[in-house]
């Protein structure tokens, strides 16, 4: 079991010394951006503008400029919500939970999928914004505020209400969380900045850092608090897709209307944030030269999450169809048999299709421990779990209990547009981040490498 260990330690850590990490990963920050970086750059730029460009024409003009219609009032914004919420999962999931669990594999990928959370839940945030119309003139309603009329309050029985607090609380305690892990990492810039003379950039991250000292007392201080923030966080990975899947569970809408929500939306959640965080650090991986850091075992390990809640996520596809032939409600049964042979069979079939089976090519070890293999199916889930928010809303809403209403649902540029908008957020805040912050936990990393080397000395001895 020793030697075991020891193999894994010298993989996570990439056979590296202290002094490598601290050179390896500040050069990305001290550097001029590269050619690769600023083409990158630009292509989030233009998506950015593109989708800016909708959104103003959008608000306005008011939301009659989307495709929704009398029946179908939520699509495209409530899926790409769900879908990025979702996305945002595993950065918390990969600090808090596996930080709990001593997981020492997560340390050098914990960085980039905290800020991966971050950034998506800003493009989850943007779309109950948007949907309010001219939200300048109404987004204080959703805040549990007194006016001047009386005492209005929101709907406190309302899960749209939950939603709220779930994701301002989990947004806050991830911030908190991932500007806390930076600390050490900004004081290691600064200090380098020092030694190279460069008085700008020292002022600047010892701003960032807070004076960090590195003494005893303060790592104690900052171990307690990382500690205290991960305990704070686990709960709100399961209760925040939780509570987004009871915006459709609490309904009577046939196909929306099932307890297995819940769970099902926590696993299709993490499913999803782990393909999107193989997706940007094989990307980082490659482009800041980080193949000692961001290891196969690394790819290996989230693969094997992959496999596990892929399964899952199957297993809830299959339960949804046994309960609506166990329940025997009509409207339930045909809801989800429109499902797979109605006008969206497409969207259902591919949703199975990326999400049931790509995942399964993963037991293979050949395939998930190749980087092109990963890179493809990585994207390939994201897709099938946009499918599958798009089947649980647009699919059960079009055809409803009176056939009268039944009705298709049809994207317009500007639903799109408001899609690419948020991978222009996304996309530019994740690039600013790699190259002004440091994206691989230095602190983290070094600690292995000192315990490692602890254990090899008193082993010789």
């Amino acid at each position: 079991m020793q030697v075991t260990s020891a193999i894994r330690e010298t993989l996570v850590t990439g056979g590296k010394t202290v002094a490598d990490v601290s050179h390896d990963i500040s050069r990305q920050v001290e550097g001029k951006p590269t050619r690769l970086w600023w083409m990158a750059f630009g292509v989030s730029l233009v998506l950015l503008t593109y989708g800016a460009y909708c959104c103003w024409m959008m608000l306005w003009n008011g939301i009659g400029m989307w495709g929704l219609n009398k029946t179908v009032g939520w699509a495209w914004d409530i899926t790409n919500f769900v879908w990025w919420v979702g996305i945002g999962h595993a950065g918390t999931l990969i600090s808090a939970i596996l930080l709990l669990f001593r997981q020492r594999w997560r340390m050098s990928i914990n960085r980039a999928a905290e800020a991966m959370t971050i950034f998506a839940v800003i493009c989850a945030l943007s779309f109950p914004a948007f949907h309010m119309g001219r939200l300048w003139l109404g987004f204080y309603w959703a805040l549990p505020l007194p006016n001047a009329f009386g005492s209005l309050w929101v709907n406190f029985n309302s899960p749209l209400l939950w939603d709220v607090f779930a994701i301002s609380t989990y947004f806050s305690v991830s911030l908190v969380f991932w500007y806390m892990g930076l600390i050490p990492d900004f004081a290691v810039i600064r200090d380098r900045a020092v030694r190279m003379g460069n008085k700008t950039r020292a002022l600047i991250y010892n701003g960032l850092s807070f004076g960090w000292d590195g003494a005893a007392k303060t790592w104690m201080r900052y171990e307690s608090v990382a500690l205290i923030l991960a305990g704070l966080s686990t709960p709100l990975v399961l209760s925040v897709h939780t509570i987004v899947s009871m915006d459709f569970a609490t309904s009577v809408v046939p196909g929306w209307h099932t307890t297995i929500f819940p769970p099902y939306f926590v696993a299709g959640a993490i499913f999803s944030g782990f393909a999107m965080v193989l997706t940007l650090l094989l990307v980082t991986r490659k482009v800041f030269k980080l193949e000692d850091y961001i290891t196969i075992y690394h790819v290996e390990l989230m693969n094997i999450i992959i496999i596990i809640t892929g399964s899952i996520v199957g297993i809830a596809y299959i339960t949804e169809f046994f309960i609506a032939w166990y329940g025997q409600v009509p409207a339930e049964q045909y809801a989800f048999i429109n499902r797979a042979t109605g006008p969206y069979w497409w969207a259902y079939w591919s949703m199975m299709t990326c999400n049931v089976i790509s995942p399964q090519l993963f037991w293979f070890k050949k395939i998930r421990t190749n980087l092109v293999a990963t890179f493809i199916l990585s994207i390939i889930v994201n897709i099938g779990m946009w499918f599958e928010r798009f089947v649980i809303i647009v699919t059960s809403l079009h055809r409803d209990y009176v056939p009268s209403s039944w009705t298709m649902f049809h994207p317009t540029m500007y639903d799109i547009g408001q899609y690419i908008f948020t991978f222009g957020i996304f996309f530019t805040a994740f690039f600013l981040f790699a190259k002004f912050f440091p994206v691989i936990n230095m602190a983290e990393v070094k600690s292995i490498i000192k315990a490692t080397s602890e254990k090899k000395s008193t082993h010789t001895h």
